[in-house]
């Protein structure tokens, strides 16, 4: 019990590791957020890229995911 004690009582002293656990914390609140980002526009990018594709002469053959323009 006295090892954790003399443990913990180091590393509340010892500031070195603390810009290491903050820049962890960003880093992972980062991917955090890019990932739900990410999740959540990836419906509205594809359908863009989808307009994009079929918006574009077609090259050989028709695209036969396309519809009509109305």
């Amino acid at each position: 019990m006295t090892f954790i004690k003399k443990a913990l009582a180091t590393f509340s002293r010892d500031e070195d590791g603390a810009t290491l656990v903050e820049y962890g914390i960003a880093l992972g609140l980062a991917i955090t957020l890019g990932a739900g980002a990410l999740t959540l526009l990836a419906g509205d990018v594809g359908a863009s890229m989808d307009a994009a594709g079929c918006a574009l002469p077609a090259q050989g053959s028709a695209n036969s995911n396309c519809t009509a323009p109305t």
